[in-house]
């Protein structure tokens, strides 16, 4: 079977299940599989796949923007490791922004005996800081429906007031190339300037975001460090050659 030939299948199979194994496609093109890594290490490096453990995933489009209802539902059990731990960064009388985001949301719970200020733009986050009385600001501006995250002119004028710490930021993508991204521009504009207001910044990102490429980048690799799960070790390798990757194990 020609190269061609067996990229049209791998490329067809994704489409239909979203992901797929190596055993999948030794049955589908009754090939090897040191030929097929080798197909999907050139798919991938022409960014129409992920590599993940044992295959491949199709990459999702660049503007794609799950809801908050949905990140809720998604890789719970990682996101509250990372989340434990990156709350375990923050020391009492930091300034701290969170931003909007389901893992930065489930931080909230672990800081209740901090003697901290946080800032945020997540709708969602006021509530619960409240009821841990965590001394609050809220950047006020747009708010987006579907991320409940407040954006636009109103929000970057607040937040240029405000100098940081730390802060924490979500990411909906992370490649070693293209660097971090997010599906709104309005949005990577805010995450952009938290990231250059504070003296350290973080990420938190279960590993599904990796090797993954939105529309609007908000940071360079080097320009944070980024908190992920065990699950991703094996393909965070050389992401570690441009940013601190802190894998959570417990």
């Amino acid at each position: 079977m020609l190269i061609t030939e067996r990229h049209q299948l791998i490329l067809k199979l994704l489409k239909e299940k979203g992901n797929v194994k190596i055993h999948e496609l030794v049955e589908l093109t009754n090939t090897s599989e040191s030929t097929l890594r080798r197909d999907l290490d050139q798919l991938e490096k022409q960014n129409y796949l992920k590599r993940v453990h044992g295959g491949a995933s199709l990459l999702h489009s660049k503007r794609d923007e799950p809801s908050v209802f949905e990140k809720k539902t998604q890789n719970l059990e990682e996101k509250a490791k990372i989340a434990k731990y990156a709350a375990e960064l923050i020391l009492d009388g930091d300034c701290v922004y969170l931003d909007a985001g389901t893992t930065t949301y489930q931080m909230i719970k672990h800081l209740r005996q901090k003697d901290i200020v946080v800032i945020t733009n997540g709708i969602d986050h006021l509530d619960a800081l409240l009821e841990n009385e965590i001394c609050t600001y809220f950047i006020g501006g747009f708010v987006k429906k579907i991320t409940k995250a407040t954006v636009g002119r109103y929000a970057y004028e607040s937040i240029k007031k405000y100098r940081f710490d730390k802060c924490f930021m979500g990411a909906n993508a992370i490649h070693y190339n293209f660097g971090l991204t997010t599906p709104d521009p309005e949005e990577a504009q805010i995450k952009e300037r938290a990231i250059f207001l504070s003296r350290e910044a973080f990420v938190l990102a279960d590993h599904t975001k990796f090797g993954e490429v939105s529309f609007s980048k908000f940071a360079d690799l080097n320009q944070t460090k980024v908190i992920t799960n065990e699950e991703g070790t094996t393909t965070l390798g050389k992401y570690k050659e441009k940013t601190e990757i802190i894998i959570v194990r417990d």
